[in-house]
Formats: C-alpha cells, sequence, structure tokens
C-alpha cells in the first residue's frame, strides 16, 4: 500500500509542475494527432472532474465499488479560455481532491474498490494511479531538444 501522506504531497505539488512545463512547451501539438499543452491541461480537467472525483465520491459512499477504464477526452468548458485560464481551473479542481482526501480521515484511506485493471485499490492506491497519470502527461510536454534521441518506450 501507498503512504497516504507522499502520494497526497505528489498531488498537491502537481499543479505548480503542470504549469511551469506547460507555458515552457511549444504552444502547439509536437506532431499531428498529439495534443497541445492547453489541451493536456483540459483532459487532466476532465479527468479529475469525471474520474477522481467520481471515484472517490463512491469511495465514501459505496461499498467497494467496482471501476472499468475510462479515458475522457477534454474538458469543453470555456472554450475561449487560454492556457493560464484554464491552468487556474485545473488548479481548482485540484484543490477539491484534496479537500476531499482531507475529510476523508484514516477509515475513509482505507476503503477499497475494484479497478478491472488494477485491481483492488484503496484510496492511496487510487490515488497513486493518479499521480502516475499525472506525471505521464508532465513528461509529454518536456520535450527533448530537437536532433536528441527520443525516450525509451516503457
Amino acid at each position: 500500500m501507498t503512504d497516504d501522506t507522499s502520494v497526497r504531497t505528489r498531488l498537491a505539488a502537481f499543479p505548480d509542475a503542470l504549469a511551469e512545463a506547460a507555458r515552457a512547451a511549444p504552444q502547439e501539438p509536437p506532431v499531428p494527432g498529439e495534443w497541445s499543452p492547453i489541451e493536456i491541461v483540459r483532459h487532466l480537467i476532465a479527468v479529475e472532474e469525471e474520474v477522481w472525483h467520481r471515484r472517490l465520491d463512491q469511495l465514501r459512499t459505496e461499498e467497494h465499488p467496482r471501476w472499468r477504464w475510462v479515458e475522457p477526452g477534454q474538458w469543453l468548458g470555456s472554450p475561449a479560455a487560454g492556457l493560464d485560464d484554464v491552468l487556474v481551473r485545473h488548479a481548482r479542481v485540484r484543490t477539491e481532491t484534496l479537500k476531499v482526501l482531507d475529510a476523508l480521515g484514516p477509515g475513509g484511506w482505507a476503503r477499497t474498490g475494484t479497478h478491472d485493471t488494477y485491481g483492488t485499490l484503496d484510496v492511496a492506491g487510487l490515488m497513486t494511479v493518479a499521480a502516475d497519470h499525472d506525471d505521464e502527461h508532465l513528461r509529454s510536454l518536456v520535450r527533448p531538444p530537437a536532433g536528441s534521441a527520443a525516450p525509451e518506450a516503457r
């Protein structure tokens, strides 16, 4: 099991790291068919609201929920919003996640659900999946300099 404090720390630190990387990255997609920084942030907002908030609510209110793989597209709110606006929105929805986590108490963190891909997860395990998803998108914003070798596939 993952330490509740360490995963919460990762989640709390992410909005600042995301903002720094998204602002520093070229604003166009790296290749056709991939997302630009603003599209990545919009995706992370959708995932926060449609996946993590819903699953945390289920853990709070249901006895051992079951989850399927869900991969939302992009948050469609405020279509004219710029990068800084969507970064603020992301930070706001992440703060909501942290408030839910803080209100759970030890008994809440021990609650479990079963994911079709990841198996049985307690709250820390679910939030580790969230933090790993964050990191995956953060890495996608940090592009290697032109002419350097692409990172190894995992």
